[in-house]
């Protein structure tokens, strides 16, 4: 890399380790006088699979609103979330840290088997975002992420998901640019790799032109509000 990293994403399969660290790079760059934070990306299959419990109707998002919808949802909602991320960091300066990016909405949609449509209007909806500086790839074996998964107690994921998510990641035309961290080890060591990886940042001012901000947010909108249409009127 010839230039200094200002978007990070660290992704991977469930279980991997992404929300741990992408809270101890951002809290590390920061504790080293860097404007830096970290920047959730969540999908919403938590919450709605918490609303699904409660309302009976099973224990996973996709029994609540079906697979097409929820897929639906997903891209949404992480759509938005990465607009708001870029728009706060062209606004602030800041580094940006982020648990999840597009490619996960990616991932997810090859491990769930949707149909190769619904993954083109997906990245015709992402395409105008810039692809992070540097994405680290939490690799970490299924069986493992079963084991962290089960012991944090909320959620639940099989293991023959979680291994078509890793061979999902694999299959992306985007994972010869990935950054490959080894997962399987404790938090610190796989802190360790990541920052032994990762080219310090030099300190930047948090001034932007408004401009820009705006830039980013009209061109993305307009492509995303219509390649999610399409996918909308899908799924009605």
């Amino acid at each position: 890399m010839t230039r200094q990293p200002r978007t990070i994403a660290l992704v991977g399969i469930d279980g991997s380790g992404k929300t741990t660290q992408a809270h101890r790079l951002a809290d590390d760059l920061a504790g080293g006088g860097l404007r830096a934070a970290y920047r959730r990306n969540a999908g919403g299959r938590r919450w709605f699979g918490r609303l699904a419990a409660r309302l009976g109707r099973g224990d996973d998002a996709e029994d609540l609103l079906g697979r097409p919808a929820m897929l639906l949802v997903e891209s949404v909602l992480r759509w938005l979330a990465i607009l708001r991320t870029l728009l706060r960091r062209a606004l602030t300066g800041e580094i940006t840290v982020m648990d999840r990016y597009a490619v996960c909405q990616y991932a997810s949609l090859r491990a769930r088997a949707a149909r190769p449509a619904a993954e083109r209007r997906a990245r015709r909806a992402y395409r105008l975002f810039p692809r992070p500086d540097v994405t680290f790839l939490l690799a970490v074996d299924p069986q493992v992420a079963h084991d962290r998964i089960e012991a944090r107690a909320y959620d639940h994921e099989s293991i023959d998901y979680l291994s078509a998510a890793a061979a999902a990641y694999r299959s992306l035309p985007e994972h010869d640019s990935f950054v490959v961290i080894d997962a399987n080890g404790t938090p610190g060591q796989v802190a360790a790799e990541i920052r032994a990886r990762l080219p310090r940042p030099a300190p930047v001012t948090p001034a932007r032109a408004r401009a820009r901000a705006l830039m980013l947010a009209g061109a993305p909108l307009l492509a995303g509000a219509t390649a999610l249409g399409y996918q909308l009127a899908e799924v009605l």
